[in-house]
């Protein structure tokens, strides 16, 4: 099969995003033309090492490099403070320079730590994210957004720091659970419900065939998803406008990831973007944006997918509403203490605003926690 690319044009920080079976066998000979020392240091989780990292090397080795690995424990609570100072630390003893690779090898975790690491080393080394989880390659490793989690809220502690590189192989989803597959995909449908309908209606049609590996169609769905990421980064690198459409969704999954602790077992990121984005259509149809048929038909594509969909899906206690929103007031997008959410007009029609009357927000959230009981 072909590999797609998705050209990211910012000026003096352009890069390419090579999506397709097998393109990790291409990392070597790609990596070895930047330049640099022919070392490489590579960052990953204990999980992708098992099943990847040999690959990975021995394709940096046929090229002429070598490579050291640091492995660090799989999951959410790895994105703080001390995985960050140890992979700097670690990064420094590997001698890297500015003008060597560092290679975040990993799902989204791994690329926002190990590119905070790269963004912070000497002022700043150039990285490639090779994105081993569906949700790392069609969002967290396209776009330069790096870093780390805080005790006060998810991502509020990083950089933007473009990468050099980004290779998309949709084999390595074929080791992925089917939870984690499912998490990605919510990441997936969020671009079809923001800015692109007819996305939507092929996903309704050819989610099922995606879910269970048909290769042309995760191909295709990685492409478009990289494609609307990528012409939204170059209108808007650092999330001055239309970037913050990109969060829908986002606001309510991160106030639900912080409620839950971070805690895996109970949800994980993509599962909050898709319950994030139900519930923005929600808040949506009820403040009179959008019609009442469109929530009822993001449900339903979710349902159909076997995702979560609603914070009864949500295993254990939540806090009431009025604390999810307190949750909601750390969030990287609120200005001037107001928050800022994505808000639609219909399916595949998102905007922000900061005039949403929060008792409609209330009222969605404590209408979902009755649910719940």
């Amino acid at each position: 099969m072909t590999a797609a690319t998705v050209h990211v044009g910012l000026p003096g920080r352009a890069y390419d995003i090579i999506i397709g079976r097998d393109v990790l066998a291409e990392a070597g000979t790609r990596i070895a033309a930047m330049g640099g020392r022919k070392h490489v240091a590579i960052i990953t989780d204990a999980n992708v090492a098992a099943l990847h990292l040999e690959a990975l090397q021995h394709t940096l080795a046929q090229a002429g490099l070598t490579s050291e690995a640091l492995t660090l424990p799989a999951g959410e609570k790895t994105k703080g403070w001390p995985c960050l100072e140890q992979s700097v630390e670690w990064l420094l003893s590997q001698k890297v320079e500015r003008g060597d690779v560092v290679v975040a090898f990993g799902g989204g975790v791994i690329g926002d730590l190990a590119g905070f690491a790269a963004a912070i080393l000497r002022r700043g080394v150039r990285f490639v994210q090779v994105p081993t989880s569906l949700l790392a390659q069609v969002d967290s490793s396209v776009g330069g957004k790096t870093g780390i989690n805080s005790v006060q809220g998810k991502n509020l502690i990083g950089a933007f720091h473009q990468p050099s590189l980004v290779l998309a192989d949709t084999a390595l989803l074929d080791t992925l659970s089917d939870r984690d597959f499912l998490s990605g995909y919510g990441e997936v449908v969020k671009y079809g419900l923001l800015g692109d309908a007819a996305f939507f209606d092929w996903l309704e049609v050819e989610g099922p065939k995606i879910a269970k590996g048909d290769a042309a169609a995760r191909v295709r769905a990685v492409e478009r998803s990289c494609q609307m990421k990528a012409d939204i980064v170059m209108r808007d690198e650092k999330e001055a406008g239309d970037r913050a459409l990109l969060n829908l969704g986002h606001t309510f999954c991160h106030a639900l990831e912080a409620a839950t602790g971070y805690d895996a077992d109970r949800l994980v990121h993509g599962e909050g973007v898709a319950i994030g984005c139900a519930l923005a259509f929600e808040v949506s149809a009820r403040s009179g944006l959008c019609s009442q048929e469109d929530p009822s038909r993001v449900r339903a594509h979710l349902r159909d997918m076997g995702m979560k969909v609603d914070l009864a899906d949500i295993p254990g206690d939540l806090p009431d509403a009025d604390a999810l929103i307190d949750l909601m007031g750390q969030d990287k997008k609120v200005t001037d203490g107001t928050i800022n959410f994505i808000m639609a007009r219909a399916i595949g029609d998102a905007f922000v605003t900061a005039d949403i009357d929060l008792d409609v927000v209330r009222r969605v959230l404590r209408d979902a926690l009755d649910v719940k009981g």
